[in-house]
């Protein structure tokens, strides 16, 4: 799994200084990917090898994933990718739902040009790949949006913690996508959403997103509660 990791995709080795948020880059990468499944194992030693950096920088980088809840730490056993439970995924959502309301909010007081082209762009794109049944491409997509919003709404603390809560989101895959008709009404509920920041209607789009992440939280639980 090691053998994917790289600390850069442009080939450009980065500063001294900068070596333990590369190496914590290519580590959170590959955890928010699923290539370092929850539960695995992380052996410094392995890691600075395949990354070809020392032991300290990895160490480093180890409390920085630690600081975002990717990563625990064992004083016995050592480091591990961060497991995830059913209670991670209903606290996230309901964090989440508070700042993708008021993210949509202050998103819809200054709309720029830039931000409604990127907003047409990506729903047609969503809607292609809805209708092709591209269910994991649309569930990146999917964050690609919020990621709009969330530059869009012009806070850099806002900003901060919501990259922090996508990063989590992105480890938990979406299977409500795959529930009969939940993609025309995810795609729906982004158009919806779109249309309201466009209109500068900041009542309204904090309303939407709110609704969209109640709505999908609600569907996760529904489906965790379902005997497997």
């Amino acid at each position: 799994m090691l053998a994917r990791l790289a600390l850069s995709s442009d080939g450009q080795a980065p500063s001294r200084g900068n070596m333990p948020e590369a190496v914590a880059g290519a580590l959170r990468e590959a955890i928010l990917d699923g290539t370092l499944p929850p539960g695995t194992w992380l052996r410094e030693a392995e890691i600075a090898r395949e990354l070809k950096v020392s032991r300290t920088p990895v160490r480093d980088a180890f409390r920085i994933l630690v600081a975002e809840g990717l990563v625990n730490i064992n004083a016995n056993q050592g480091a591990s990718v961060a497991p995830i439970t059913s209670d991670d995924v209903l606290e996230l959502y309901a964090f989440r739902e508070a700042l993708e309301g008021l993210a949509a909010r202050l998103a819809a007081r200054r709309p720029s040009r830039q931000c409604l082209e990127a907003f047409s762009k990506l729903i047609a794109e969503m809607k292609r790949v809805g209708e092709a049944g591209e269910i994991r491409e649309l569930s990146k997509l999917n964050f690609d949006f919020h990621a709009i919003v969330r530059d869009a709404a012009g806070n850099r603390y806002l900003e901060r913690s919501l990259t922090h809560v996508h990063n989590a989101a992105r480890r938990f895959p979406d299977p409500t996508l795959g529930l009969p008709g939940r993609v025309e009404e995810s795609i729906a509920e982004h158009v919806a959403l779109a249309d309201a920041i466009s209109q500068g209607d900041g009542a309204k789009a904090e309303r939407l997103a709110i609704e969209h992440m109640r709505h999908l939280s609600e569907l996760r639980i529904r489906m965790l509660l379902q005997p497997s």
